[in-house]
């Protein structure tokens, strides 16, 4: 049993994130095993034996067997009351209407400042260009929108939270898809995002017979492509910059366990998790290194039992979860209460196939790794159905069409008769996540399913505020064992089965993946890394050979000069490029110099007896251009207080991230006060929110960002301006 961390990263990893400490800094958790005690007495805290139930926890949790998903990790029992202990979340269907964006917005950003990663599905916001009949303009479309949530963000995480992470989702039938596949080629724009394009079984069908494929919205053509060309685009496009992935929306569906009363659009960032709107997923991972009998002996073997004991336990632990974490939307809580989702995989899977001679990738491996995972997959099921017993099934369960979904249909017989006799706790039990921080906390032992990156490799690991990084040696678990073991510190004469990154073909990672769905309910976060050299040509069918795998989602990584991982190894690591000036303009500015210029303008409105006074203050960049970086909204009345605190607070955030503000301006010109607006100078104004667009669009004008132009304004008799009904965008 090992309960002291002696790996140097591994005790940063927790002293960083899971440690508990008090408000003046000092620990709390003396060890790790005091971090091991508190987890288990807050998970334990609702139980009616609760002394039991402490103990069996701190069991499944001691010599890191069982690694709970992060959150649960640096939050339970520490009485946080503003935290939530769900890693993940996808969030609501968002509306087609100005209103309704900014409320996802709202949603999002009280979701991330407690620390959540969230899932969006654009799709169903009109295309850029399609004309508002109620506001005469036309639409600005889903990834101008993305910006402002990008914005968002990274104000959230540069205020000194947890890193942001967001994954946007577009149909691949949106007529704006070609727009958002090359959204992130320039390498700066929308970095709080992962993005993956929601693939039906029609489009690829469409693929592979050359047929035309409509891009449309709300049933109207907008656009006819080749589906081949369209095809080509995403390939050429992760090939070249790992972005976007794909996810595959309909078997995600069919597949679902709650497809009678639930649909799928988005998953959350890594793809894991494929969730409703408020969706919400705890995560937790067996740590497979620990079950592994006599490392490399010919005798090694997997110790079954105590994977489905620790998989027994560590339902509950989860289950219990559910009850006793916080969420940030009330929402949010009703989803996770009525189906008690959960997500239990595995991690150091490449370690556990070293421990057993066995390289990864080879069919042996992949009947290892299936045999694993269809024991973990049972005994969770099974798990679940005696909690039912004892503390009642999820609320949205209907039995009978429940065990008649697609993947529940396949299990054992006892299963699916215990669930009909009994019913279940919970509606989804099984998903594998990237791991990537709880993994080095266990001792660097290999992420997820992911085959060893290198046997020592150098990490970048954020500090301080998180706005700067630094770099570390660090060793993998396996190989560090096998050092001690055998007493073989040569790196050039070890065994073949030291399987790394680059040495797995790209079909050999599908197929390990494609090992392990049949026992995922969920989906499973996986990178396919690619050699740099692998023609286009070679690697432009990865992602039709994962859909012929029947894999639910896939995503790639191809090192070249455009992209650079978190992960680099010392040999191919190479002295950084400086930052040129002509980048300059789309990097993060996160430190306010202490003085800046800037100008104040007076409006004075019928809306209002007190005179409003916006200051926009500028910066001056090394190149010498001058950009906006913040603005203030002053006014003795408090009528709108708190809306001109928001929206000085977001177009704060978008002027220090955008080079070109300029869309926000015509949006804001595009907002009609539904009491009706205002002339001004012979001149209409629709509202108060547009004639702040003005003042920007005129400091704008100033310091040289945008072109003066005629425009022409709509008319008060050309809109209804009486209707109380949100202006659609």
């Amino acid at each position: 049993m090992n309960n002291d961390i002696k790996n140097d990263i591994s005790s940063q990893i927790w002293n960083m994130k899971y440690r508990y400490h008090a408000k003046d800094g000092s620990p709390l958790d003396k060890t790790v095993e005091d971090t091991w005690q508190r987890v288990a007495r807050g998970l334990s805290s609702f139980e009616r034996d609760r002394d039991h139930w402490e103990n069996e926890f701190l069991e499944c949790l001691r010599d890191f067997k069982f690694l709970p998903g992060g959150r649960i990790t640096a939050n339970a029992g520490t009485g946080r009351k503003q935290v939530t202990m769900f890693n993940c979340y996808v969030l609501n269907k968002i509306e087609d209407s100005l209103e309704g964006i900014f409320k996802t917005i709202h949603n999002a950003a009280m979701t991330q400042k407690q620390g959540g990663g969230i899932g969006m599905n654009f799709s169903t916001i009109r295309p850029k260009g399609a004309y508002i009949k109620g506001v005469q303009a036309n639409a600005s479309g889903p990834v101008s929108y993305m910006r402002v949530f990008d914005a968002t963000c990274k104000t959230i995480m540069s205020a000194g939270q947890r890193r942001g992470a967001q994954m946007g989702v577009l149909s691949c039938s949106h007529p704006d898809i070609e727009e958002f596949i090359d959204a992130k080629r320039d390498g700066i724009s929308l970095k709080m995002f992962n993005l993956s394009v929601a693939i039906t079984n029609d489009f690829v069908e469409a693929v592979k017979e050359d047929k035309n494929w409509d891009l449309t919205f709300k049933n109207k053509i907008y656009k006819t492509v080749r589906a081949r060309d369209l095809w080509d685009k995403i390939m050429r496009s992760t090939y070249d910059y790992a972005e976007p992935g794909f996810i595959l929306i309909d078997r995600i569906n069919e597949l679902n366990n709650l497809s009678y009363c639930e649909d799928i659009r988005a998953t959350n960032p890594c793809g894991e998790q494929p969730l409703p709107p408020f969706g919400a997923c705890l995560l937790g991972s067996v740590n497979l290194t620990r079950f592994v009998k006599n490392p490399f002996e010919n005798n090694a073997a997997i110790d079954f039992n105590g994977i489905k004991k620790t998989v027994t336990t560590a339902v509950r632990m989860l289950d219990n979860t559910v009850d006793i974490s916080n969420y940030p939307l009330t929402a949010q809580r009703d989803e996770a209460i009525s189906k008690r989702r959960m997500g239990i995989g595995i991690t150091g899977l490449a370690d556990a196939l070293i421990f057993m001679q066995t390289k990864y990738g080879t069919p042996e491996s992949t009947k290892i790794a299936a045999e694993i995972m269809k024991t973990i997959c049972h005994a969770a099921y099974r798990a679940s159905i005696e909690l039912a017993k004892e503390k009642g099934a999820f609320q949205l369960l209907d039995r009978e069409k429940f065990v008649k979904s697609k993947f529940v249909s396949q299990l054992p017989e006892d299963i699916r008769e215990g669930i009909l006799k009994h019913g279940i706790r919970n509606s989804h039990l099984t998903s594998i996540a990237p791991t990537g921080t709880i993994s080095l906390f266990a001792g660097n032992v290999s992420s997820g399913l992911e085959p060893v990156f290198a046997l020592s490799y150098t990490r970048k690991v954020r500090v301080g505020d998180e706005t700067e990084t630094v770099e570390q040696e660090v060793c993998d678990y396996a190989y560090q064992k096998y050092r001690e073991i055998t007493g073989n510190t040569d790196p050039n004469s070890l065994p073949d089965y030291f399987a790394t990154t680059d040495t797995v073909s790209p079909k050999e990672h599908v197929d390990m993946q494609a090992a392990l769905q049949p026992f995922i309910d969920s989906s499973i976060s996986k990178t396919i890394n690619v050699p740099t050299d692998l023609p286009f040509d070679k690697f432009k069918d990865i992602y039709m050979y994962a859909y012929d795998s029947k894999l639910k989602g896939c995503t790639t990584f191809r090192p070249n000069e455009k992209m650079q991982g978190i992960l680099v190894k010392k040999e191919e690591k190479k002295e950084e490029e400086k930052t040129k000036l002509d980048n300059y303009d789309n990097e993060f500015i996160h430190t306010r110099p202490i003085e800046l210029r800037g100008k104040t303008y007076k409006i004075k409105t019928p809306l209002t007896a007190q005179s409003l006074f916006i200051t926009i203050n500028d910066i001056i960049e090394p190149d010498g251009k001058i950009r906006p970086f913040e603005i203030f909204i002053n006014s003795k009345n408090l009528q709108h207080f708190s809306w001109m605190v928001a929206i000085t607070r977001l177009i704060s955030a978008v002027f220090r991230r955008t080079s070109d503000p300029s869309f926000l301006v015509e949006e804001m010109k595009c907002i009609f006060d539904p009491n009706g607006g205002y002339f001004k100078k012979g001149h209409y104004v629709p509202s108060l929110a547009a004639e702040i667009g003005e003042v920007i669009n005129e400091h704008l004008i100033s310091i040289g960002i945008v072109e003066k132009k005629e425009e022409k304004t709509p008319s008060p008799n050309s809109v209804s301006i009486a209707s109380k009904e949100s202006v659609p965008v």
